[in-house]
């Protein structure tokens, strides 16, 4: 699997593979699109591999957390103005389960983690049923809890992970066990 899997904005630094991969970012790294602060970005690091149809991705990540925006996790992309990135993104000092989904331009929602440290393995699951997309994560409980339900075009795609570091450059990141592979069921809610 690890050799379909490319990089959008290589960082200075990795080395891994899908079952652990670990990176280095470059200075002012990030993906976002215009909503409230007006600028545009798509320089982050994404390492992606080629989805169509129906799948879940999951992934475990760690990340050496420090200053304003630093954030790892998972991105599905269509292109530069349709994706979607989340993980963990820091602000206000406090690890956040972060979603953005981009349909022209961004959103941003988060989740306060207070009891989550940057020793904290996360896990996300992103899963692509036709059109709708949903986000779930734990640390560590096996208990997924649905952050983000959302519409997202069914177009073929690349998902992967990604990391970013906003405001400064050497924010390391870990990813472990990336998978790609067939959708969980369609089910909601437990019970």
């Amino acid at each position: 699997m690890t050799d379909t899997f490319q990089w959008l904005n290589e960082p200075p630094f990795w080395q891994g593979d899908a079952g652990s991969l670990s990176l280095v970012t470059g200075d002012k790294t990030d993906f976002w699109r215009e909503t409230f602060y007006g600028f545009i970005r798509d320089s982050g690091h994404a390492w992606l591999t080629p989805v169509s149809g129906d799948f879940s991705a999951t992934v475990t990540i760690r990340g050496d957390y420090q200053a304003l925006y630093d954030q790892a996790g998972m991105m599905l992309r269509i292109d530069e103005t349709h994706w979607i990135k989340t993980g963990i993104e820091f602000t206000d000092g406090l690890m956040h389960f972060s979603v953005v989904v981009t349909r022209g331009v961004s959103d941003w929602s988060v989740i306060p983690l207070h009891s989550a440290s940057t020793e904290t393995a996360v896990f996300v699951r992103l899963t692509r049923h036709a059109d709708a997309v949903r986000v779930q994560f734990h640390l560590g409980d096996g208990r997924w809890q649905m952050a983000r339900l959302c519409p997202f075009p069914a177009d073929d795609a690349i998902v992967g992970v990604t990391a970013c570091s906003p405001e400064r450059k050497g924010f390391s990141a870990r990813f472990e066990d990336i998978s790609v592979g067939p959708p969980i069921a369609r089910k909601l809610h437990d019970g």
